[in-house]
């Protein structure tokens, strides 16, 4: 049976990749922080009849936690299928460049930027151990410099000075990740769940985490042939998902 992680999976869009990992056989280890919240969604999931599925207690800001979950299941997976990237924070608002405290961007950047870089090289050696490895970064079409810089951008006037610049340094570290894995299996792209309505954003999102779930999980599928080092956002392209960078 494959094998997927998903880190802030105990909710929202974590928790429907989760689902749909689950509907598509895999065996899902939950990833979150606080692994009372995670045995409650693998109970809500166990519930639904999916049964494929364990929390494991990461906190993708802390080096600790994250060797921690790292040891745990190496002890129980020799391989790793997919790695899905999902844990992330918007840091509040406002977020004003001229304003923002360097407190509040190394926050951002604390879970976006480095959890990412955290958990990416923790989890290497069991990915390399899959014949087909996925990687996900979970991104936002926010995090593209072209489209925050073009007035006739959807989303133009939604600026976020701490947030912006954390997705755009982990679509970079997508790039260079993938640069570097090149010669090997593992496919690494960015994904954009899209505008979705979930607590991290107060609801106010257009989308559902369905269609959210099933973006992230679609590149998590993707064949031997199929892209790496790409930025996708099928909200945004429909066509071919394709986002400028």
């Amino acid at each position: 049976m494959k094998t997927a992680l998903i880190t802030g999976a105990n909710k929202s869009i974590g928790l429907e990749t989760t689902r749909q990992l689950l509907h598509h056989g895999y065996f899902v280890y939950l990833g979150s922080r606080s692994l009372v919240n995670g045995q409650q969604a693998v109970d809500r999931l166990k519930a639904e009849g999916l049964n494929q599925v364990e929390a494991i207690q990461i906190d993708v800001s802390d080096s600790d936690s994250v060797s921690a979950a790292r040891a745990t299941l190496g002890k129980k997976i020799a391989s790793l299928d997919v790695l899905v990237k999902n844990a992330g924070i918007s840091g509040g608002r406002p977020q004003s460049a001229l304003e923002a405290s360097i407190e509040q961007y190394r926050m951002v950047f604390e879970t976006n930027v480095f959890g990412v870089v955290r958990v990416t090289q923790a989890f290497i050696d069991l990915l390399r151990n899959a014949p087909e490895p996925r990687i996900v970064n979970v991104s936002s079409s926010q995090g593209s410099s072209t489209l925050a810089a073009d007035p006739e951008s959807q989303y133009y006037d939604h600026k976020g000075a701490v947030y912006q610049p954390s997705k755009s340094a982990l679509n970079m570290y997508t790039i260079a990740l993938a640069y570097e894995l090149r010669d090997t299996p593992i496919k690494v792209n960015a994904v954009d769940p899209g505008f979705v309505a979930t607590d991290f954003n107060n609801h106010r999102g257009t989308g559902t985490v369905q269609e959210a779930g099933a973006r992230i999980v679609k590149y998590a599928l993707i064949a031997a042939d199929g892209p790496t080092g790409q930025f996708f956002s099928d909200e945004y392209n429909p066509d071919t998902g394709a986002v400028p960078w």
